[in-house]
C-alpha cells in the first residue's frame, strides 16, 4: 500500500506546474514540440515560446537573495536556463529550480510546461 502524499508532496509537485493542470501542461508541451524530432529540437521548442511569450526581466529570489532573471539560456545538455543577475554578478540557475515569484511573469506557463516535458524526458 501506498503512503498517503505529504502536504511537502504535494507543494513542491504545485512548484514544479505553477498550478497549471496537467491537460492544459500537455497542450503546452504538445505546441512547443510538434515537428520536433529529438530532444535538442524538443529544447528548442520550448525556448522559442519563451523567447516569445515570457516577459524579462523578472524579479525573483534565489536562496533568499533577490535577482534579475534576464534571460532564457542553453546550457550544454539540451537544458535550460534563467541567466540571473544580481548587481555585476550573473548565474545561471536550471528553470527546474528556478524559484518564481509572486503574481507570476506573463508567459510563465512555458516554464511550467518545460518542467512538465522534463519529467517525460527523466
Amino acid at each position: 500500500m501506498t503512503p498517503p502524499k505529504t502536504p511537502k508532496g504535494r507543494k513542491a509537485k504545485a512548484s514544479l506546474t505553477l498550478g497549471f493542470s496537467k491537460a492544459r501542461l500537455d497542450e503546452l508541451v504538445a505546441e512547443a514540440t510538434v515537428d520536433a524530432h529529438d530532444e535538442g529540437e524538443q529544447a528548442t521548442g520550448f525556448y522559442t515560446m519563451m523567447e516569445n511569450d515570457l516577459k524579462l526581466p523578472f524579479e525573483t529570489e534565489v536562496l533568499g537573495v533577490p535577482v534579475t532573471v534576464e534571460a532564457i539560456d542553453f546550457v550544454g545538455d539540451n537544458r535550460l536556463c534563467a541567466v540571473c543577475r544580481r548587481g555585476t554578478k550573473r548565474q545561471r540557475i536550471s528553470l527546474k529550480d528556478l524559484p518564481l515569484p509572486s503574481p507570476l511573469p506573463q508567459g510563465a506557463e512555458w516554464i511550467a510546461a518545460y518542467r512538465h516535458w522534463l519529467v517525460w524526458e527523466d
